[in-house]
């Protein structure tokens, strides 16, 4: 089987959660060297909530991996983008980013395009010209719904989840 914890961090983009490869990452003190502690300490944790997974960062990269398992990543993709999007300070830098999570997630035929219901869809797409700091709040929350609601108790009993929890367990 896989080891989950045998993995390189690396982002392409700040938006996106990692992904693993090998364990090269780990300095002499047997932490990664891009987490301030040992990933591992939270695992037991993320059975409390969704919350507890997507507030910690290992906890959004093996939630991602799941996701990714089952056809399904553009749901925290699109969570974490708007997430960053709520911290952009200025109009120009609102606007590209706005239009690029619109282009990636939102619009139809969109190349990770979510499940939302049509109504939000068209309020989004209505009001993209002009985005808000909250212009994809309602979208947010309807993803999030659907990864607390659904993925995430499968998560909690996935291979993945598990065979973290072990590797915790026999520190």
């Amino acid at each position: 089987m896989y080891d989950y914890w045998d993995f390189t961090y690396f982002s392409r983009q700040p938006h996106t959660a990692a992904m693993w490869k090998t364990p090269r990452s780990f300095s002499l003190t047997g932490r990664f060297c891009c987490f301030p502690k040992d990933p591992l300490d939270d695992v037991e944790n993320w059975s409390e909530s969704v919350d507890k997974v997507l507030s910690c960062k290992a906890g959004q990269i093996a939630f991602r991996e799941f996701l990714k398992s089952e056809y399904s990543e553009e749901n925290i993709l699109f969570w974490l983008a708007c997430e960053e999007y709520k911290k952009i300070k200025t109009v120009p830098e609102m606007i590209s980013s706005a239009n690029r999570i619109y282009s990636e997630f939102v619009q139809t035929e969109a190349p990770r395009q979510i499940n939302i219901d049509c109504t939000t869809r068209e309020n989004i797409t209505k009001n993209i010209s002009q985005p808000t700091l909250t212009s994809f709040d309602t979208a947010q929350k309807l993803i999030y719904s659907l990864m607390a609601r659904d993925c995430y108790p499968r998560f909690l009993k996935s291979d993945i989840y598990q065979g973290l929890l072990r590797k915790a367990d026999s520190r």
